[in-house]
């Protein structure tokens, strides 16, 4: 299908900023993992004592572990398997009973073929499942979306320190506010990122493997003095990796995984896309009030009818598709730890959309990044708005006259400068009239707008 007839925009426009995602969430990738776990399964069986399976070669090892490398043709087949029927099998309508035909017809040509009955041996397709959508997981965010997330929280950590001294006026409630530094506001983005990239780095996915209804049964009437559970913890572990993500074995379960983990998984993702969401807004506003610019691209058009726009336009889809994102990942958390009595369908259809939430994400981090590599700060037009509001220095009046003891301090400054546009000389003025000493009075009228960041410099290089 050419991506100009794609229903989805991830699939048609923009499929470039996508497409790294495609090796985890395709229907070609979740075979590819069906695959691999079927074929480490019957590895580890084989290396499993009290269990009449016989040991594997290194050779026959890399015979499974090669079939995992599907190719066009093998996905054909597959196909064959589920939807046409292959070779004699009737159609399956069953995707994980596919794979398990797709495997045994490789291995007829090989040294393995008087093993392909251990293939998918005492499994529920939910095993199958559970660990392929855990790995799905772990490798989509290890391999494309942390490290998408790393390159924003280091950019962002770089204006954090380039831009530490640069005051800028503060907005609470929309009205002007104690200044602050522009490189401080960045770092409160990149510290807010780095948090919830330190949870996704520690994260741990639990997955089952314990047959139909998650009680072994299969299991122990074949096999009664195996123990079954110390292997489908060894099993999980074999998976794992010296950092990153990991994965553990969920033992107490019904057919189905509940899927605890994977709605927490997507809670952390929702946070981290609330976060970048509040990043957009705020830097679209700073372009809005002028103290950000954005270069001009050759060539590019902000508007079809106003030749001088520069629209905000990575921050605005950024926004756009951080909330497709977090509306799919609130319903996988809400749907997919529900499942009637001990297994229901609905949560298969719910996780082949997954790559679609991971790819709105994608989308936005891509769209984020390229934003702020396009803006510029104004610090002059920081500075002249700065200076338009002095009676922001009324905080610090107000609290030292608090250590020197004057009396109400705090509604002196509110009647002098609530609602009303204030100017240097009338604080001067206001000043002089004090009842402090001269050495205090002197020290008020020190105090400006731009000299009033307090410790945002400092705050600016906290973390990294």
């Amino acid at each position: 299908m050419h991506e100009a007839d794609a229903i989805s925009p991830l699939d048609g426009r923009y499929a470039r900023r996508v497409g790294p995602l495609a090796d985890f969430f395709s229907e070609k990738a979740l075979a590819r993992y069906r695959v691999t776990v079927e074929c480490e399964y019957i590895v580890a069986l084989s290396e499993l004592k009290g269990v009449k399976l016989r040991r594997l070669s290194y050779r026959e090892k890399g015979i499974l572990a090669r079939l995992s490398r599907i190719t066009e043709d093998d996905f054909e087949v597959l196909k064959k398997f589920e939807f046409k029927g292959y070779k004699g099998i009737p159609a399956t309508n069953h995707d994980v009973k596919a794979i398990e035909y797709f495997i045994k017809d490789k291995l007829k040509r090989t040294s393995l073929k008087d093993v392909r009955e251990w293939v998918h041996f005492a499994l529920t397709s939910e095993d199958v499942n559970s660990v392929a959508y855990a790995l799905i997981l772990r490798d989509a965010l290890g391999q494309v979306i942390a490290p998408s997330l790393e390159e924003l929280r280091r950019t962002l950590t770089h204006l954090a320190r380039r831009y530490r001294n640069t005051p800028m006026l503060a907005r609470t409630h929309g009205q002007a506010a104690s200044p602050t530094t522009f490189g401080k506001e960045c770092n409160v983005f990149a510290s807010r990122l780095s948090r919830q990239l330190n949870a996704l780095s520690h994260f741990t996915i639990l997955a089952k493997l314990n047959g139909a209804s998650g009680s072994y049964n299969s299991f122990y009437a074949v096999y009664p003095r195996v123990d079954w559970i110390s292997f489908t913890k060894r099993f999980m572990a074999r998976f794992n990796k010296k950092v990153g993500v990991r994965i553990a074995a969920n033992l107490v379960t019904t057919q189905i995984e509940p899927h605890d983990t994977f709605a927490e998984l997507f809670d952390t993702l929702r946070r981290v896309n609330v976060i970048l969401a509040d990043l957009s807004q705020d830097t679209w506003r700073y372009i809005s009030d002028g103290w950000l610019k954005q270069k001009a691209v050759a060539g590019e058009v902000g508007s079809s009818t106003m030749p001088h726009k520069v629209n905000p336009i990575d921050f605005e889809n950024a926004e756009g598709n951080l909330g497709l994102a977090n509306a799919l990942f609130t319903h996988f958390s809400m749907k997919l730890p529900v499942s009637r009595l001990q297994r229901d369908l609905s949560d298969s259809t719910v996780l082949r959309n997954v790559g679609v939430a991971f790819g709105h994400s994608l989308l936005a981090y891509v769209s984020l990044k390229k934003g702020i590599e396009k803006i510029a700060v104004d610090e002059k037009k920081m500075r002249e708005e700065l200076r338009r509001h002095p009676e922001v220095i009324a905080e610090a009046i107000q609290v030292i006259l608090r250590r020197e003891g004057v009396a109400v301090p705090y509604e002196l400054l509110r009647d002098l400068t609530r609602g009303r546009n204030v100017t240097d000389a009338d604080l001067k003025k206001f000043i002089a009239k004090l009842p402090v000493r001269d050495e205090v009075k002197k020290e008020l009228e020190k105090l400006t707008p731009e000299g009033y960041t307090g410790l945002a410099a400092k705050i600016a290089a906290l973390g990294g």
